[in-house]
């Protein structure tokens, strides 16, 4: 029983170790962009909705006022969801520069431009 325990452990380790080697995928604004663009899919619109919310709400979540403070401040009542998601996708393609770099830091640069804090 030992033995099958450390088989088992070593079979483990050995398994994490393969798989943290793996190069994680990592999406780009152009690809996001293209699953973003009108008209799309309900399959499509449900990745894009689901990708750029969570993008702003792991955001919102790790915002910390006296270590990282807010550098996107969206006055309330905020856009429509779709507004916003459209004029990313017109933005990115007005700047091509952005298209091959991660698609949620692209798309926190984008807000961050477009609602900026104030200064306090």
């Amino acid at each position: 029983m030992k033995k099958i325990l450390v088989l088992l452990a070593t079979l483990g380790a050995i398994s994490g170790a393969v798989q943290a080697q793996a190069p994680i995928k990592v999406l780009s604004t152009q690809e996001l962009v293209n699953t973003c663009k009108l008209p799309a899919s309900p399959e499509s619109r449900s990745f894009c909705i689901g990708y750029t919310s969570a993008i702003y709400d792991t955001y919102l979540a790790t915002r910390h006022p006296q270590s990282a403070r807010p550098f996107i401040c969206v006055n309330q009542p905020g856009p429509k969801r779709d507004d916003v998601i459209a004029d990313f996708v017109k933005w990115a393609g007005e700047n091509p520069q952005t298209a091959d770099k991660p698609a949620a830091g692209t798309a926190l640069g984008y807000l961050a431009m477009r609602f900026p804090c104030g200064k306090k």
